[in-house]
């Protein structure tokens, strides 16, 4: 009965043009099918991850949540109607639709569209990126990330905890109000902000090397206005990312390095250094609000606040242990 992976997304755009663009040359995503009023771009080994469609309004469309099969999507419909959820079971046009075997549609307490499914199409072809990057971290993780926000967290978190059974992994208090949560190895699938408005903060997706999310920054820079989060590290998932807004005026993070969590022996808790360990300077934030996260900023770095890089086999090197400081007195690095 439990949901796997953040599978799809939908978007909707009163600019579709614009995302074709943003998705293939900026994001470095392919395009797989583009119609006079639909997209859609593609990320690994899938079909397609994101489907964008044209709207008179800007913003998510739907969030597509991976079960294991046939049986586990039944034993969810029910769950959810046993717990007074409206389910629908999609329709077999719809299905073809996001290219999977099945799904139900639902939704969330404060009207976000939920869509639970499985039997995800596999591409034949190999992916083939919009434009040069070592590729997306998916697989058992998923497609990344999604942070929404709330006008009040206690309508919705019940709902994602008690019967969809996100697990809580950490959360934050300051600068803002941030709860996190996982299903699977990455540190969070999920998490909701305290805005004071229903919607979407932003989308993650991560990438293979850093170097991808660095040359992602200084296309970025040749378009200032875009970026909405400068580059920066996250304190609990590791993340070296930055921010930029999508042609749907949400943020989309563009990130490398993310951790991967025991969800055996986890135990949630507040992390009071604040959202980043460096820079990650939010202009969506109030002045105030910027001054308190770089305060806290700093007085993570004074605390000697850092966390070892997060690597995957194939794009490291390890450097040769040539400080004899360094050997004799940090034994992070050998346990690290």
């Amino acid at each position: 009965m439990n949901l796997n992976a953040l599978g799809y997304v939908g978007i909707r755009t009163r600019n579709l043009e614009n995302w074709v663009s943003y998705g293939t040359r900026f994001l470095g995503m392919q395009l797989v099918d583009h119609s006079r009023g639909t997209l859609a771009l593609r990320m690994d080994d899938r079909k397609q991850r994101i489907i964008v469609h044209t709207d008179e309004d800007d913003g998510p469309s739907f969030y597509g949540w991976e079960v294991a099969d046939t049986a586990a999507l039944d034993a969810l419909a029910a769950h959810l109607e046993k717990s007074g959820a409206k389910v629908a079971r999609g329709s077999r046009a719809l299905a073809d639709e996001r290219r999977v075997k099945d799904l139900i549609v639902f939704a969330d307490p404060i009207g976000n569209r939920l869509e639970a499914f499985y039997g995800a199409e596999v591409a034949s072809d190999p992916f083939k990126p919009g434009r040069s990057i070592s590729g997306f971290r998916t697989g058992p993780l998923g497609m990344g990330h999604a942070v929404l926000t709330a006008e009040r967290l206690d309508d919705v978190l019940p709902f994602y905890t008690e019967i969809l059974n996100f697990e809580p992994t950490d959360f934050i208090l300051k600068p803002f109000k941030a709860y996190f949560f996982h299903i699977n190895a990455r540190h969070h699938s999920l998490a909701f902000i305290d805005t004071g408005k229903n919607g979407i903060h932003h989308m993650m997706v991560e990438l293979c090397y850093l170097d991808d999310v660095g040359q992602a920054y200084d296309l970025a820079l040749q378009k200032p206005d875009m970026i909405g989060t400068t580059l920066g590290r996250h304190v609990n998932d590791h993340v070296t990312s930055f921010y930029s807004y999508s042609p749907s005026q949400f943020l989309v993070e563009y990130g490398w390095g993310g951790r991967t969590i025991d969800t055996a022996n986890w135990t949630p808790h507040e992390r009071t250094e604040g959202p980043s360990l460096w820079g990650h300077d939010r202009m969506w934030l109030t002045p105030e609000g910027r001054d308190e996260a770089r305060n806290l900023r700093i007085r993570t770095a004074q605390a000697a606040g850092r966390e070892p890089v997060n690597v995957m086999d194939g794009n490291y090197l390890r450097a040769a242990d040539v400080c004899p400081w360094w050997n004799a007195n940090v034994q992070a690095r050998k346990t690290g």
